[in-house]
């Protein structure tokens, strides 16, 4: 076994592989550029190297400055983790030939999975299922066309090196297929250096599911049961399950032998994943092959047992699998979702800064949480948006949703805007809980993008009760401050209006031993909790049933969070109440007639000038943040008044790109 290895990654996959090493006895290296300094791979490491700027084309991206550090600090193989040049053949030849070891498959295998285009044809050939296509590189947009109508539509433009949702478009018309091929070609080219494009059928009502597989070099290929990962945005995995509740064991098997057939037909070796699209029948059609650890490996380990890195790293050194096809069994249920910085209710738009506040729920048996950032962390605009994974495991399918679902309430993030309510708000959802999963179910779900979860009365009135005893505690606190004169003892009322999001109750409610007693509604409940103020989370038994209630200050109100909605509470006395009801609201400032940045990110084009009529519709700026390439509209017919950016500006969230007359 290997006394030293590389870490060619950064953020919650370089943490997680270090956290094998550390187990497993073996010294890791990490390399940082300028913006992860003080990052947290490089605090667990047991050496840090600089390897350049904070763009990852002159960090990350540059394989001869990994090569060199690896021979610089004696690391004897170089785990790639994924992203970056985990998919690169010729970064695994560059080490090969430095005559150190790559922890992942062969090149020739690397190369050919990488392309799209070539793997269909070597699937085709390998006896696996593919989906109907043109898997010719197309030259131009209509070219694109032409080929969109043979095939028939609705179809999807896909990037030949592509990877991570990012260059690719579906269409459904010829003007769609040539506006995706425009986006498609130009975000293959800055994400991949690679702007070829190719065209296959897109199924309706699809869902993905992947096979991992896992292979040594002395004839054993498996494959590890399924995941399902139909949960997606912009074809952006968002929440991953295994095993899948949609599979039976007939379809996991001819998936499985698949998935092996294909590893054996190149040869391949050690952790690698191969991706189908699944219809309604399941009848399932190959996708691709990633030739790496996948983001969503977590969920695979808790139902197998296995440490899929460690497994990485034996198979790396020679060593032959302890395992048999046989061997493989699937306990339990394990889920994953994505926690990213980003705004859902401002259309998932990336959102940067610090984390002033980060906290993880409780680890136990059923938590865990791969995560590459502490308290203090930035997230900055130069990569991939994810904060953390959080990962739950128990014996069924329901049982694990309740532990996510208990988990995201719990888990505390400040300082940035972040999806942990979206979340919340699919695990909770009525159509995910009788796994009737798509591709399209956000889509499907979400039309017009998502405004927050929609609360059962129930969770109403948990918002309620919570809301009047956490300001009966604040008031105690206050009537018991030391230094009052004799005879001037002040008794907190019980007595309270509680206005919840503009619905208005009044209720009573009293502090008894281990927690407070609500009667609102006509009804007594009993809270039980020792929150104390100041702590953020809000736990409580109410009526014995366990809840978890975010709590923030809001001027002398409370922003409560929970199940992936945000309420403003106001508990004030019954005179209170009444005149605050007569106060004016402040009206916003009109900023119609303005084109604001909806993100912070680079702006890549403008496509109008001073003076310029546009349509609704029309294309007004291109912004390109996170990778992505983000379209802006004209919402209204108008004309350009004045342009307050340039292409090539860096713009923050809201400023303002160009003014209408």
């Amino acid at each position: 076994m290997f006394k030293k290895i590389l870490i060619a990654n950064r953020g919650e996959i370089a943490c997680r592989i270090m956290r094998t090493t550390r187990r497993m006895g073996i010294k890791s290296v990490a390399v940082y550029s300028e913006a992860d300094r003080d990052a947290l791979h490089v605090e667990m490491a047991d050496e840090a190297v600089p390897i350049g700027r904070a763009a990852s084309a002159e960090s990350y991206l540059v394989a001869e400055r990994i090569v060199q550090a690896a021979r610089d600090t004696g690391a004897e193989a170089v785990h790639p983790g994924y992203g970056f040049l985990s998919e690169k053949a010729g970064f695994a030849e560059a080490l090969a030939r430095a005559g150190i070891v790559y922890v992942g498959p062969p090149p020739a295998a690397i190369a050919a999975m990488g392309d799209k285009i070539e793997s269909k044809k070597l699937a085709q050939q390998a006896g696996v299922t593919t989906v109907p296509g043109h898997l010719e590189v197309i030259r131009n947009a209509e070219e694109a066309v032409k080929i969109a109508r043979g095939v028939g539509y609705p179809v999807m433009l896909k990037a030949s090196a592509g990877g991570g949702g990012k260059g690719m478009r579906i269409a459904r018309s010829d003007a769609e297929a040539r506006e995706g091929f425009r986006l498609a070609t130009s975000e293959a080219k800055s994400s991949f250096a690679d702007d070829r494009v190719f065209i296959e059928k897109y199924v309706e009502e699809p869902r993905h599911i992947e096979i991992q597989v896992l292979a040594d070099n002395h004839g054993t290929t498996l494959y590890l049961g399924e995941r399902e990962c139909s949960i997606q945005r912009r074809h952006q995995k968002v929440i991953e399950e295994a095993p899948s509740p949609f599979i039976d064991a007939a379809t996991r098997a001819a998936m499985g032998e698949q998935a092996v057939a294909l590893c054996r037909a190149v040869g391949y070796r050690s952790a690698g994943t191969v991706e189908f699209i699944v219809d309604r029948d399941r009848n399932f059609y190959f996708l691709e092959m990633n030739t790496r650890l996948q983001v969503e490996h977590p969920v695979t380990e808790r139902v197998t047992g296995l440490d899929l890195v460690e497994q990485m790293l034996r198979v790396a050194a020679g060593e032959k699998l302890k395992l048999t096809q046989a061997d493989v069994q699937l306990r339990g249920w394990s889920i994953e979702a994505r926690v990213y910085a980003e705004d859902p209710l401002r259309g998932f738009l990336p959102s940067v800064g610090r984390l002033v506040r980060y906290a993880e729920p409780k680890h136990d048996a059923h938590v865990r949480v791969d995560a590459g950032v502490v308290e203090g962390d930035e997230i900055s605009i130069y990569y991939d948006p994810m904060i953390a994974k959080l990962i739950v495991t128990d014996a069924t399918r329901e049982a694990a949703i309740a532990q996510m679902r208990r988990a995201l309430d719990a888990f505390h993030i400040r300082g940035l805007r972040h999806n942990i309510g979206f979340l919340a708000a699919l695990a909770g959802h009525p159509r995910f809980a009788q796994g009737r999963l798509s591709t399209n179910f956000i889509a499907e779900e979400y039309p017009d993008g998502f405004h927050g979860a929609t609360l059962s009365e129930l969770e109403k009135r948990r918002l309620l009760w919570t809301a009047a005893s956490i300001h009966r505690r604040r008031v105690e606190r206050a009537a018991g401050i030391s230094g009052k004169l004799p005879g001037h003892k002040r008794f907190p009322p019980d007595h309270w209006t509680v206005s919840l999001d503009g619905h208005v109750e009044e209720v009573t409610v009293r502090s008894v031993e281990g927690g407070f007693e609500v009667l609102a509604g006509g009804a007594t409940t009993l809270v039980a909790t020792d929150w104390d103020l100041g702590e953020p989370l809000f736990a409580a038994a109410v009526d014995g049933e366990p809840f978890v209630v975010q709590v923030d200050r809001d001027g002398i109100g409370y922003r409560l969070f929970h199940a992936g909605r945000e309420v403003r509470a106001l508990v004030l006395t019954p005179l209170g109440a009444r005149l605050n009801a007569l106060m004016p609201e402040k009206a916003p400032a009109d900023l119609s007639s303005f084109l604001l940045s909806p993100m912070p990110g680079l702006l890549v084009s403008l496509a109008v000038a001073v003076g310029q009529e546009v349509k609704a519709g029309e294309e007004l700026a291109v912004v390109e943040a996170m990778k992505m390439e983000n379209v802006l509209r004209a919402e209204r017919d108008g004309v350009i008044k004045k342009l307050h950016a340039a292409a090539g500006d860096s713009l923050a969230v809201d400023q303002a790109i160009l003014e209408f007359e």
